[in-house]
């Protein structure tokens, strides 16, 4: 924008350069965006990136050198799976940006670190969005957020966005700190508007270039350009723990009264909690499907306040926190027909796709509890989204898939529940089964329509198709004995769909030839085989996932010194929860056998991988026990380094 010539370079290992074009695409593709969006444009004559393959880190984004690890740089269709393409994106990305939210800015001091990650994360978010679907991100994002920060908010590693102390700075480049801290971003800018937003922005980056800054100082533009106090929102950067908003409705001729209450648990360190300000984007939906409320913001900043709406036809069918639009655990109680309308007919795609999981959520639930079974109205629901060709491809499959076992075990146990992991996995098995049945001919006909005929491209429009394809194949593996799988395997031409057939096989306790055949395929490329050993396990039925997790790190490609790939074995285990908390308790052991060797060497990929621990409180007395011997036993050993030290620590307190 300032019409000078930059050089960009990618530094890769003799015979990976063909695997680069992306990365080159990508990077130029951000400078563009952060010139046009923000206004920003880079300040060197010349901007390289490296690509190592023993990093810890995803990247880092020291000026005008940034070091990627190689997972994140190289990519071709036979190799990288959409998914990979997609971080490859991302994270180039966020680096890049990096060059103004971050090192033109920079943080005072390390509490201040999401001063930069947070806002990086949140423009990095915007970025994807312009680029691919902004509707599908924003989904991704809110189960990457459920899935990695509310859970290490609900347990002892909470900690708030600006932690008050630490003992390992290493320790809080965490979930809170980049995702939570990026949502506080998305908050302000709902609460202050599109064009407050960019004034706050501009001000910031004339008034603090070259500077080293403090959240107040972030506060302080916000402040200046919307002309308001914002003090309680700096809250959220105070307070750990995931809000509560708990739903009360009323109805009386024609007006609808909605009340709306926010409760924050006692965290490690904070047992008392402050109302936070929390923006609520909400409508209303007629029972015939129509909006009789468009979107608007609701500003919650008392412990409960009501709301009113008048003159209403009929009885309207809440659509509460649009967009998710505020990083909080919502309890609506809702009847499966309303749910199932709002699946059906919500103008908001991120709450039509909530609806779905709140309503397989509470399903689920009833299996496990009861051995209930999906009810036609959710039935009917899926079926209409999935042949409806108005709706992304990507949004589809999203759609079509269910709550993790993670996410099972934290619903239980926040009822007062003792989850039971093999209950868990039983029941999300037997509910692929029965969706599969009741959609068979749907499935079939959406499977045959997803073909993306011509080259393979990375854009959004043809990794949604193969989205889809992928996740029509899996449910009907449980059905058809991976027939269509073995199809698709056969007939793969991109990494994306063999990876996705070979799983969908593994999944149902088939794939033996296809393992070894994809051993063979590529056990030359270091990335691919990292797919390999983690694939094998994440699929790995419960009483089987332990002794396989064993065999694999004898593999004589397994390399427990490089990141990676010890990632791709001992990390993944946690994975398959089912298979991790076997009651026998090897699972446990196992890893912590793999973490108190691994400390000695690479401390900081060790601290990270022994989160898997995190959540061991709200399982039966007997795992509690198993557990905490394993955490005592790596507290007592020999060398114990501090990254170690502090996590265990805060597990067991």
């Amino acid at each position: 924008m300032e019409g000078r010539d930059v050089d960009l370079n990618i530094w890769v290992r003799p015979g990976d350069e063909t695997k680069t074009a992306y990365a080159m695409e990508v990077l130029i593709r951000s400078m563009r965006w952060d010139e046009t969006v923000y206004g920003r444009a880079y300040d060197l004559d010349v901007f390289n990136i490296v690509a190592v393959d023993d990093f810890n880190m995803g990247a880092m984004e020291n000026k005008g050198l940034n070091i990627f690890n190689s997972r994140y740089v190289l990519a071709s269709p036979d190799t990288a799976t959409d998914a990979d393409y997609a971080s490859i994106e991302r994270i180039i990305a966020h680096e890049y940006f990096h060059n103004w939210t971050g090192n033109r800015i920079t943080c005072r001091d390390w509490f201040q670190l999401s001063l930069k990650e947070g806002l990086t994360v949140f423009r990095d978010q915007q970025f994807m969005g312009d680029m691919r679907s902004h509707a599908v991100k924003r989904i991704e994002d809110v189960l990457t957020l459920r899935a990695r920060q509310f859970r290490e908010d609900a347990g002892p590693l909470a900690h708030p966005v600006r932690p008050e102390s630490y003992v390992e700075i290493n320790n809080f480049y965490t979930a809170t700190v980049y995702e939570k801290g990026a949502e506080l971003i998305r908050m302000l800018k709902l609460l202050v508007g599109e064009d407050r937003y960019r004034a706050a922005l501009d001000l910031y980056f004339n008034r603090h270039d070259g500077q080293a800054c403090t959240i107040e100082d972030w506060i302080a533009v916000f402040e200046e350009a919307a002309g308001r106090d914002l003090s309680q929102f700096k809250r959220w950067y105070e307070q750990a723990g995931t809000p509560r908003i708990d739903v009360a409705e009323s109805w009386s001729d024609g007006d609808y009264a909605l009340t709306l209450s926010q409760h924050t648990a006692p965290t490690p360190g904070q047992p008392l909690k402050e109302p936070l300000l929390i923006p609520v984007a909400m409508g209303l939906i007629g029972r015939n499907g129509q909006d009789l409320l468009p979107t608007q913001i609701l500003e919650l900043d008392s412990p409960s306040q009501t709301y009113t709406f008048t003159d209403l036809p009929h009885k309207p069918v809440a659509s509460l926190l649009r967009g998710f639009s505020a990083p909080v655990n919502l309890h609506h109680h809702m009847s499966h027909e309303d749910r199932a309308l709002l699946l059906g007919h919500d103008t908001d795609p991120v709450n039509r796709f909530e609806a779905g999981r709140a309503l397989a959520r509470d399903i689920l639930l009833a299996m496990i509890r009861d051995r209930a079974k999906p009810g036609p109205d959710y039935l009917d629901a899926l079926r209409l989204l999935l042949r409806d060709e108005a709706l992304d491809p990507a949004f589809r499959a999203l759609a079509l898939t269910l709550p993790t076992q993670d996410e099972l075990a934290s619903a239980l146990y926040e009822e007062g529940t003792v989850p039971d992991p093999l209950a868990i996995h039983g029941a999300l098995k037997e509910a692929q089964r029965l969706i599969a049945e009741a959609l068979a001919p749907d499935l079939s006909i959406v499977y045959s329509e997803m073909e993306t005929p011509g080259p393979y491209s990375a854009d959004a429009r043809d990794a949604g198709r193969r989205a889809l394809k992928v996740q029509t194949a899996r449910l009907l593996a449980k059905i058809d004995g991976g027939a269509k799988a073995s199809e698709l395997y056969v007939r793969a031409n991109n990494m994306t769909e063999q990876l996705g057939a070979w799983g969908a096989l593994l999944a149902i306790g088939a794939g033996e030839t296809e393992t070894v055949q994809f051993y063979r395929q590529w056990s030359q490329d270091r990335l691919v085989l990292d797919k390999w050993f983690s694939a094998q396990i994440i699929h790995a039925a419960p009483e089987t996932a332990v002794g396989l997790a064993r065999n694999l790190a004898d593999h004589p490609d397994f390399d427990w010194k490089n990141p990676n790939r010890f990632r791709s074995v001992i990390g993944v285990l946690g994975l398959n929860p089912a298979g991790f908390h076997i009651a026998d308790g090897s699972g446990y052991e196992l890893v912590a056998d793999w973490l108190m060797r691994l400390d000695r060497v690479n401390p900081q990929a060790a601290a990270r991988v022994s989160t898997v621990f995190e959540t061991w409180r709200r399982y039966d007395d007997r795992r509690q026990a198993l557990i905490r011997a394993q955490l005592e036993r790596i507290a007592a050993s020999e060398d114990l380094s501090r990254d170690m030290e502090e996590m265990v620590r805060r597990m067991l307190e």
